[in-house]
C-alpha cells in the first residue's frame, strides 16, 4: 500500500480495490479514503465557483471536467475538491474510476455494482451515499456532454 510521502497522485481503481481488502477495520478503511483525498491534485481557486458546484452533496463538491482529443480520440480528466476530508477521499476513488477514459467507456461504468465492490453503501451515511451518487451523474452527464459536441480531426 502507498504512503503519503509517495508522489504518485493517482491509484487505480484496483489498487484501492486490493488496499481496500488489506484493511480490516473499517477505522483503517476510512484513513485510507481521506489520505487518498490528500493526494489529489490541487484544484485552482477560480474553478471553486457556483457552475463547478455539485448539486445533491451535503459537502460542497466542485467538480471540473477537461476533455482531450488528441488524434481525434476523446479522454476526460477530472479535477475536484471538497470541504470534508472523506468527500475528497471519494472524488479521489471515482476519479480513479472514471478519469482518463473516453466519454463511452464512461458511460458503460456500473457505478453501483463497481463501487458497491468496496461495500462503501454499508459504511456511509445515507447523504454521503446520496452526494456519492450525486457525483457519478455529473460525471456521466460531462461524458454525456462530451459525446453530444463532434471533436476536431
Amino acid at each position: 500500500m502507498e504512503t503519503l510521502n509517495e508522489t504518485r497522485s493517482t491509484t487505480s481503481f484496483d489498487e484501492i480495490l486490493a488496499d481496500f481488502a488489506l484493511l480490516d477495520e473499517w477505522e483503517d478503511r476510512y484513513r485510507y479514503i481521506i489520505e487518498l483525498g490528500r493526494r489529489l491534485e490541487p484544484l485552482p481557486e477560480g474553478d471553486h465557483s457556483a457552475a463547478n458546484k455539485v448539486q445533491g452533496c451535503v459537502s460542497q463538491v466542485w467538480l471540473t471536467t477537461k476533455v482531450d482529443a488528441d488524434g481525434g480520440a476523446q479522454r476526460l480528466t477530472f479535477l475536484g475538491d471538497s470541504d470534508a476530508h472523506i468527500v475528497r477521499g471519494l472524488i479521489a476513488i471515482l476519479f480513479s474510476l472514471y478519469s482518463g477514459r473516453a466519454p463511452e467507456e464512461i458511460l458503460t461504468i456500473d457505478a453501483h455494482e463497481t463501487l458497491g465492490r468496496l461495500h462503501l453503501n454499508e459504511h456511509l451515511t445515507p447523504q454521503r451515499s446520496n452526494g456519492l451518487m450525486a457525483m457519478v451523474k455529473r460525471i456521466r452527464s460531462d461524458a454525456e456532454g462530451a459525446l453530444a459536441k463532434p471533436t476536431l480531426h
